[in-house]
């Protein structure tokens, strides 16, 4: 959508999505810890492969900018491309922007001396502002909201804009501006936003508070663009909270099934969201995937999260999920700033109670701008800051931590670690279970026959829940 943005403004713009290299294959986030040491491997590793095809990518384009979208997670990878692109032509820009720009410009800059510029929050003023003083000749700007730049021995900063809220004013994502268009599957291209936001305030989550819409006609729009494109059968909607505005879900149902548009298709949301009459109008119109964060089976824990949920309310939902037949994930998080030995346990309780046809559990990572993290600053458990070094040698679930080998200060490590392989150990055995199995086949059955090699990418990912770990 921002690339889409600037080129509507005049610019000639390429997206290069890393992610889809010439050799990537599919991984599924969970096996993420189990690849971070080879990931930290390959960052010092400048014949590495990956890096010498965004090297030729930089040559090859020799762009007067280049902007890269930054998650924490993969802060040290963002780094480490702004270091190729500078030993390329250090009069390239960079400019760094995404999530972990909007409450750590100022360390971004402090530590990689690459990046010349780091825009917080919505980007698409703010980018364009800048791109626009750079043809000007002005590399220290003035008055741009949400920029930060350095100056002499100080750094430069602004608040960021405030939330984009007329969405319809922004063009719909135009997937070809993708370098690497080809390489993506059909069901890839069908990942849609149609907010921005979220009301709700988790201890344990960065997204932008407040909330922005599109209106459903644009989300047709886009829909039908995509089916005329890439043939896609299967989207899904990336909005944090799919179903706030159930008024709203509605339309887009009734809109699609007015339209005869038969598509698939799947969402996020909570599970104080969704009733019965709702979720029938889904499905109706093709919704067969919906994932929710349960996160706990503890009530004083779910309270800690700030989570805005009761277990009666999650039991309902459960009941209410497998009563409509969509195929359901529930999330669940331990390690958690807080957390004991026991909530762990009535985590791992309530999920059996549950029942969700696909089970998911993480571990807790302290991420700049939540409450949780400034929880863990005050409890000694979490560093204000990272430097380059760390970024580079740490493994990234352990950033900002004080120590790598301590995820919480009411449970002793090794304890932790024997928990965390027991309960995981038991979500990828209840994964496992054939009747789970076969509910996530039959939900997309109809997009296997339509595309096979959609069937075969998720069988790999399904390969990852399986496997065991180490």
């Amino acid at each position: 959508m921002l690339g889409t943005y600037l080129r509507d403004q005049g610019y000639e713009v390429k997206i290069y999505d890393a992610d889809c290299y010439s050799e990537a294959e599919s991984i599924d986030y969970s096996q993420l810890p189990g690849k971070y040491p080879e990931y930290l491997r390959s960052l010092k590793d400048k014949k590495n492969k990956i890096w010498r095809e965004v090297r030729d990518v930089i040559i090859k384009e020799k762009p007067d900018a280049v902007g890269i979208g930054v998650f924490t997670t993969f802060a040290a990878a963002a780094f480490r491309t702004a270091e190729i692109v500078k030993e390329f032509d250090k009069n390239i820009k960079v400019i760094i922007g995404g999530p972990h720009a909007l409450t750590k410009a100022a360390e971004v800059l402090e530590i990689c001396r690459q990046v010349d510029y780091v825009i917080s929050g919505d980007g698409e003023k703010s980018l364009l502002a800048l791109l626009k003083s750079i043809e000007k000749g002005i590399v220290k700007p003035k008055g741009i909201r949400g920029l930060s730049y350095r100056s002499g021995n100080n750094i430069v900063s602004l608040p960021p804009e405030p939330m984009f809220r007329d969405l319809d004013n922004l063009p719909i994502p135009d997937r070809k501006l993708l370098m690497n268009e080809k390489k993506y599957s059909s069901e890839d291209m069908g990942l849609i936003m149609t907010s921005r936001g979220c009301p709700y305030r988790c201890t344990y989550c960065a997204s932008t508070k407040g909330l922005a819409y599109r209106s459903i006609d644009s989300v047709i729009e886009e829909i039908l663009t995509v089916i005329r494109d890439y043939k896609t059968t299967q989207f899904t909607f990336k909005d944090d909270s799919f179903t706030v505005d159930k008024k709203r879900v509605e339309e887009l149902c009734n809109k699609l099934k007015k339209k005869n548009i038969k598509i698939k298709w799947e969402c996020n949301t909570r599970v104080n969201l969704i009733d019965k009459k709702l979720l029938a109008l889904m499905r109706s119109a093709g919704c067969n995937f919906i994932k929710v964060g349960i996160e706990s089976g503890s009530e004083r824990v779910l309270k800690l999260m700030n989570k805005g949920i009761t277990k009666k309310q999650c039991r309902t939902a459960a009941k209410l999920l497998k009563d409509s037949g969509i195929h359901w994930t529930g999330y669940f998080m331990m390690g958690v700033v807080g957390e004991e030995e026991d909530d762990i346990y009535q985590t791992l309780k309530f999920m059996k109670e549950l029942g969700p046809d696909l089970a998911l559990i993480g571990v807790y990572e302290p991420f700049p701008g939540t409450v949780m993290f400034e929880q863990g600053i005050k409890r000694g458990l979490v560093n204000p800051k990272m430097t380059l070094e760390k970024f580079y040698t740490v493994n990234p679930n352990d950033y900002y931590k004080t120590d790598p080998n301590l995820q919480t200060d009411l449970i002793e490590q090794n304890r932790f670690l024997e928990i965390e392989e027991e309960v995981k150990e038991v979500f990828r055995i209840y994964n496992m279970k054939v009747g789970n199995v076969m509910a996530m086949a039959v939900s997309k059955i109809s997009v296997y026959l339509r595309e096979p090699k959609i069937f075969w990418e998720d069988l790999k990912k399904f390969k990852g829940y399986a496997i065991r770990r180490k």
